[in-house]
C-alpha cells in the first residue's frame, strides 16, 4: 500500500482502513461531481483527478490578492491485493468526494475433524 505522489494545487486526501474497505476521502471544495474522476488502473491504482478552473477577470476589476488555488490535480494510490476491484463505489457531497474500496473477505482459520478410516 502506497501513496504515488503527483498533484498540482491543494488537495488534501485521507486514507484509513476498516476491516470491510478501503476509505478515501478527498476535500474537492468548489468542485462539482463532473469536474472530478474517479479511475482504477489495471496495476491496482486507484487515481482521482480533476481541475478547478480560473476566475474569470474583468477587465473593471482589480485583484488584491489571490490565493485560492487553480489548475489540474491528481493523486494516486497503490492499492493492496485484499481490494475487491469490482465493487469500488464514489460520492461526493459538501465538496468531500469518498471512494470506498471493499475488501475480499480473509478466511479465518479453523479447525476440522478429519476422519480416520480403517
Amino acid at each position: 500500500m502506497a501513496l504515488i505522489p503527483s498533484f498540482f494545487g491543494n488537495q488534501r486526501s485521507n486514507w484509513r482502513e476498516t476491516p470491510e474497505a478501503h476509505v478515501f476521502k478527498a476535500d474537492l471544495p468548489g468542485l462539482k461531481k463532473e469536474e472530478v474522476k474517479v479511475e482504477i488502473e489495471d496495476d491496482r491504482v486507484l487515481q482521482i483527478s480533476g481541475e478547478r478552473n480560473i476566475e474569470k477577470e474583468d477587465k473593471n476589476e482589480t485583484w488584491h490578492r489571490v490565493e485560492r488555488s487553480s489548475g489540474k490535480f491528481s493523486r494516486r494510490f497503490q492499492l493492496p491485493e485484499n481490494v475487491k476491484m469490482d465493487q469500488i463505489k464514489a460520492s461526493m457531497e459538501n465538496g468531500v468526494l469518498t471512494v470506498t474500496v471493499p475488501k475480499v473477505e480473509v478466511m479465518k482459520p479453523g479447525v476440522k475433524a478429519i476422519e480416520i478410516s480403517g
